[in-house]
């Protein structure tokens, strides 16, 4: 397979991506004039466009853009005539300083610094290649599991700081605060005096329902329980912070719902990948690591040439200087 560097294309394009719609520049092969234009952020548009460009440019056309991932690649990777060169963001602006020292950023402009880029650095670029579908997936699933997970720690933050203000045993009696026992247990009883008026066999009855135990365990809740007293007796408090309690646990719930559900389907798809029992068999990476390692590692193993490329990317080496 030839090189990016040294594919031929038929026309060259620079885009500027935005929410709404995408400013783009086009020369052609071979020629020193320049299209500029805007393009709508609808996929009807968008397929138009694209449509349009392969009949007039008959062959590949390489595409500069600020993003890898994303609506508009998602859209123009259905062109096989389309190559993807990707750029990173702090690599436009530097190349955007050197042309405009001020600092001033024009939406057309950095479509055409983009096309400056290609053309005279596409050595140095690198084309989007698509992974199979099942890593694709993977990746999207554990990307989007890890942010339910860090929504769960915003709640529980949320969560605390309003038990704190007037029920603050709550947050003693259970150290994991992300688990069906804690939201169960402030749905039943959302203040002290209500768990206070609960029967002893009723808390019993519950803790065993929630697979809880430990009679040590029970009985130092319980016999806390009955010690407790109320931080405040002042209903302006109290009413105000138990509803919003009652809220965000309905919210924790369904995000901890989610995340499992996120669980299974990450098992799935990783068990279909043939290098998964690989990264599966690694000393503590277990169901959660085990797939984002996949992941990170991809199937392009080309993309580093060691270990310290790879330390780079994942943030945990510093980059080489020239002295290395």
């Amino acid at each position: 397979m030839k090189a990016e560097s040294d594919m031929e294309f038929a026309a060259f394009v620079g885009i500027d991506w935005a929410d709404r719609k995408h400013d783009y520049c086009v020369q052609a092969a071979g020629a020193s004039e320049r299209e500029f234009g805007v393009l709508a952020h609808r996929p009807e548009a968008i397929a138009d466009w694209a449509a349009a460009l392969q009949q007039r440019f008959p062959g590949r056309i390489a595409v500069c853009l600020e993003i890898a991932k994303g609506p508009l690649v998602h859209a123009l990777q259905r062109h096989e005539a389309f190559v993807l060169f990707p750029v990173n963001p702090t690599t436009l602006a530097k190349y955007r300083e050197a042309f405009t020292p001020s600092g001033a950023k024009d939406d057309p402009s950095d479509a055409q610094l983009a096309l400056e880029l290609l053309l005279r650095h596409r050595d140095k670029l690198k084309a989007l290649r698509l992974q199979s579908s099942a890593l694709r997936t993977l990746a999207d699933l554990v990307e989007q599991r890890r942010r339910l997970v860090g929504e769960g720690n915003r709640i529980t933050n949320r969560l605390t700081g309003a038990l704190k203000q007037y029920y603050p045993q709550a947050l003693e009696w259970f150290a994991d605060k992300d688990s069906g026992l804690f939201c169960d247990f402030l749905c039943r009883w959302p203040s002290l005096p209500h768990v206070k008026r609960a029967r002893r066999s009723t808390l019993l009855a519950f803790f065993h329902e929630h697979h809880v135990r430990r009679a040590d365990l029970i009985e130092a809740r319980i016999d806390a329980i009955r010690a407790a007293r109320a931080l405040t007796d002042d209903p302006a408090v109290i009413r105000p912070q138990q509803l919003l309690v009652q809220a965000l646990v309905a919210q924790l719930r369904v995000t901890l719902q989610a995340i499992r559900q996120f669980d299974n389907e990450i098992a799935a798809v990783a068990e279909t990948l043939p290098d998964y029992a690989l990264f599966a068999a690694l000393p503590g990476a277990g169901a959660v690591l085990a797939p984002r390692l996949l992941v990170a590692f991809g199937e392009q193993r080309e993309r580093y040439a060691g270990a310290a490329q790879l330390q780079q990317y994942a943030g945990i080496a510093p980059g080489l200087t020239d002295k290395d």
